[in-house]
Order: structure tokens, then sequence, then C-alpha cells
């Protein structure tokens, strides 16, 4: 058994590994994808909130001094865009940026959308009512795409972009993207900036209700986001917020259907719910890696790792630690505590996360309404993706 992220077998399965390297190798240098690992609950949690330790560098140093070669030219689109969103930004940037989003992502606005999420969640349902068999993804992946595309203000005559948009983008997550993918992501990143740059300037002279509106208008003491920071926000809402909830919805179905007792449970007690899906965001993890860069030297369990170097956070690993779980390979819909760190931890907490836990109550609770004998046609395939995790399809019939 080995760390293998781009093995298939790997992928569907990697919490043997994990179990593994917890017990007999904390820290562990992968040198295919030149990342430590850090595989258990207590180092995870705590590196997150450490600032010794920074999604990026670059608030501090150049890539030359961190040891590292400038990105490709043609990169630059790609990374100017990630940049500019709060997700790669660091204090005090970070601190600025998050606050003013804060102001206009509130949770007044979060909750205010529950029954928008629930008319798109029941139209999609309807389509297809009547079928025979149909992929759950038709249901779970324009939800949260859609959602976020009223939410910002996209015209509905444009919201068919996004979801490309966003799935090649995300491309460049992966460890070691290749080429192609590469050029996807750029290619991306130069359509859905200049998108919303036209977009942000009408609703600067024209504002609406939408969030694009209130994120050109938002101030705070005379700051406000600059343009490049609206951008990068809206693109980070995007493919933060639907990515995780699409690959949340189908892989929680997969683990009910693959734990009969825990669905019979759960359709017998929706009370259950609100704790049902904080265990099926831990017990199978849509995002199973974070990546965070040594800014000083330091040491863990003995080992000694530079600056420069780059930590593969092993969350789905850490959702597993039988230190903090109990019984953590079963299913358990009523556990409590459950401090998963799917969301992550410190300050880039997710920010969409109420919405996400929101998008999956309502989905869920639907889909049991509609379809109360809802079950697997068959035994579904695995995207080749080992970061941003999930299945291609999942084939079921009403």
């Amino acid at each position: 058994m080995r760390f293998a992220p781009t093995d298939l077998a790997f992928i569907a399965d990697p919490y043997p590994v994990y179990g593994d390297l917890r017990e007999h190798e904390p820290v562990h240098y992968d040198g295919a994808t030149d990342h430590w690992l850090i595989s258990r609950y207590e180092d995870v949690n705590r590196l997150l909130r450490d600032r010794r330790f920074g999604r990026t560098y670059l608030h501090t140093s150049t890539h030359a001094e961190m040891g590292h070669p400038d990105p490709p030219q043609w990169h630059a689109p790609f990374w100017d865009l990630i940049n500019a969103g709060i997700l790669d930004m660091e204090p005090p940037n970070h601190t600025r940026v998050r606050r003013l989003v804060s102001k206009a992502f509130t949770p007044r606005f979060v909750e205010g959308l529950r029954p928008r999420v629930q008319r798109i969640m029941d139209g999609l349902v309807d389509e297809v009512v009547g079928a025979g068999e149909f992929d759950l993804m038709r249901v779970a992946e324009p939800l949260p795409v859609t959602v976020i595309a009223q939410m910002l203000g996209i015209p509905p005559s444009d919201q068919h972009h996004l979801r490309p948009w966003s799935a090649d983008i995300c491309k460049m997550y992966e460890l070691n993207p290749s080429e192609d993918m590469q050029h996807d992501a750029v290619r991306a990143s130069t359509e859905f900036s200049q998108y919303l740059r036209e977009l942000s300037r009408s609703r600067r002279k024209e504002p609406g209700e939408d969030l694009i509106s209130q994120l050109a208008i938002v101030a705070d003491e005379g700051e406000t986001l600059t343009e490049d920071e609206l951008v990068g926000t809206c693109v980070l809402l995007l493919n933060a917020g639907h990515e995780a909830t699409v690959n949340t919805t189908l892989l929680g179905w997969w683990s009910l259907f693959k734990n009969p007792d825990r669905l019979k449970e759960l359709r017998a007690d929706r009370s259950l719910l609100p704790s049902a899906i904080e265990e099926l965001l831990r017990f199978d993890t849509p995002l199973q890696m974070f990546e965070r860069w040594v800014l000083e030297p330091f040491q863990i369990h003995g080992v000694e790792i530079p600056r420069g170097e780059e930590l593969g956070l092993l969350f789905g690993s850490a959702n597993h630690d039988p230190a903090v779980f109990e019984r953590p390979d079963q299913l358990d819909l009523s556990r409590e505590p459950n401090p998963h760190l799917t969301f992550g931890a410190g300050i880039h907490f997710c920010l969409g996360a109420p919405l996400g836990r929101q998008e999956l109550q309502v989905s869920f609770a639907t889909l049991m309404d509609r379809f109360p004998n809802l079950e697997p046609v068959e035994e579904p395939r695995w995207k080749p993706n080992y970061i941003i995790r999930g299945l291609e399809g999942l084939r079921v019939r009403p």
C-alpha cells in the first residue's frame, strides 16, 4: 500500500494507506509530488492555524528566494485570478478582503437564499420524475451552479458557461497537472475574468440586489474591493461552492447506499439530517488534501522541514483519525461531536460553509421526499482526480 494519487484504486479508497501513514510515518515525504504529507488530525488542525505556513509565500518572498522557479509567463491569467481571491491570500490583504466580503455574504443573506434553493431543487427533480433511471449528477451538478449564478446575478442566458469555466480552472489544483490541463485552466481564467469584469462594471453603474452589486459597493472605513479582488472572490465562490457540493452529494449517496441500515435510519428520522450531512462530509471527504507553504524551517515528529517546502495536509486522513473519531471507518449519522476538517480551519475556514450545508440539506431531504425508494443501478466510476475528488456519476432508479 502506498500514496498513489494518480491510481484510481487509491483514489477510490485511500483510507487504508492513510491509516498506515498515521501509525508509522505521520510525516512522509512523497518525491513524486514533492510534498510533505501530514496525516494525523492533531497535526493537520494545528498547522492549518499556524501562520508560519501559508497558502502563498509571495507576501514574504520571491519565488527565487524560496527556491522555486517563476511560473511560465503564459500562466499569468490563472495566477492573477487566483491570487486575487481570499483562498490564496495571506494577511494583511486576506484580513481586509475577507472582512469586506463577509459584510455582503452574511448569514442572513445565506439563510434568505433557502426558499430559492428549494425552488431550484424542486425544478431539477421535476425534470427526472418519470424516468426509469437517471444519473444523480443531473440533479446534483446544476443545483449549486444555479444557486451561485443567481446569487451573483449572472443572467440566465450566460449561466451555461459557469460549470465548464469552473471545471477547467480547477484542473490546475491537481497534483502535477498535464500541459493540456494547464492550458484549459489558463483559457478559462481569461474568459471568466473578462466576463466578470464587464458585468461588475455594469453593476457599479446600476446596482441590483445580487451579490456582485453588493460586492461592488461594499465599503468599510473607506476601504473597498478592487476590481481584481471582486472578480477573484466571485470565481472562488463558484469554484469552491459547487465542486465540493456536487462531489459531497454523490459521495454521500454512495456512502448511504453502501450502508443501507444508515439510509433506512435517515429515511425514518429526518431530524438526523443536519448531523448526517456533517458525517457524510467527514466520512468520504471531497477535498482530500490542502496545501501549505513552509515560510520558516520547523520540526515535526523529529523531522526537519526547511523553508520553501510544501506540505500536503491530508484532510481525508485527519477525518478518519481514531485518536479523535471513535470507530472512524463506520458511518454514524448521529456522531457527536464531529469536529471534521472538511471545511478547513483557521483564517481560511470556508466562507461558503453555511451555504454548502444548506444546499446539501435541501438536496438530500428533497430526493428522499420525492424518491423514497431511491437505489443505485450500478457501481459508479471515479474521476481521475485526487485533490478535488468525486464520482463521474451515480446512476439510480426511483
